[in-house]
C-alpha cells in the first residue's frame, strides 16, 4: 500500500518529499554521508527519479538548503530604528546559519570545483532559487523614509556590507555571531558610512 502510494506523487509533490528528506539526511549524514540513494530510500523513491531532478549530490545538497532556508526566512519587523533593525537581521541571520549549515557548505567545496563550480555559483544559484524579499533593501527604505541615513551614499558594495561582514565571521568562526560583534558591524562600521554628516549616533 505504501508503495502504491508513494507512486502516486507527482511535480512538487514529490519533489518536496525527496527535498525533505535530503535535508533529513544532510542533518544526520552530514555532506561525507549524502548519498542518492539513501535519499532516495528515505523519500520512498527510486535513484534515477533523483538523478532526473539533480544530477549530481551538489545539486541535490544545495537544492536542500534552498528548501531549507525558504522555509525559514529572515524577518525583521519595523522597530522604528535603523541600527535595531540591522542588529535583529544579523542576529537571525547567525540563529539560521547552524554550524551543521556551515560545515555542510565546507564539505561540498571539492565536489563543486570538481564541477568546475564554486560557493560563489553556489549562493548565486541559491538566491536564483530563494524567492525571498530581500530584507535589506526593506529595512534600509524605511530607513530612508525615516531620514535615519543619506540614500546617495547606499552604493551595492556598502549596502551588502553588514550581511557579508556577518557571513565572514560566522564562516571564520564558525560560531553564532557575538553580540559584541554584531555592535561592531553595525555602529562602528555600517552606520558611520550611511549616516548624513550632520547626524550623530549614539550607542
Amino acid at each position: 500500500m505504501r508503495a502504491d502510494k508513494i507512486g502516486r506523487r507527482r511535480g512538487s509533490q514529490l519533489e518536496d518529499a525527496i527535498l525533505d528528506a535530503a535535508w533529513a539526511e544532510l542533518v544526520e549524514q552530514g555532506y561525507p554521508g549524502l548519498t542518492l540513494e539513501g535519499v532516495a530510500r528515505r523519500a520512498g523513491t527510486s535513484r534515477p527519479v533523483l538523478h532526473r531532478r539533480w544530477p549530481s549530490r551538489t545539486a541535490l545538497a544545495t537544492a536542500a538548503l534552498g528548501r531549507h532556508i525558504t522555509q525559514n526566512p529572515v524577518v525583521v519587523p519595523d522597530l522604528g530604528s535603523l541600527r535595531d533593525e540591522i542588529r535583529l537581521l544579523l542576529r537571525r541571520m547567525s540563529d539560521r546559519a547552524r554550524p551543521d549549515m556551515i560545515r555542510l557548505v565546507f564539505d561540498m567545496r571539492k565536489d563543486l570545483a570538481d564541477e568546475h563550480s564554486s560557493l560563489a555559483d553556489m549562493r548565486a544559484h541559491l538566491r536564483a532559487q530563494i524567492v525571498e524579499p530581500d530584507v535589506m533593501q526593506i529595512i534600509l527604505g524605511r530607513a530612508i523614509d525615516r531620514g535615519e541615513i543619506a540614500a546617495a551614499r547606499l552604493t551595492p558594495r556598502i549596502v551588502s556590507l553588514p550581511t557579508d561582514l556577518a557571513r565572514h565571521e560566522i564562516l571564520m568562526t564558525f560560531e553564532p555571531l557575538s553580540d559584541e560583534a554584531i555592535r561592531e558591524i553595525v555602529d562602528e562600521v555600517f552606520l558611520p558610512l550611511v549616516s548624513p554628516a550632520d547626524q550623530r549616533i549614539s550607542s
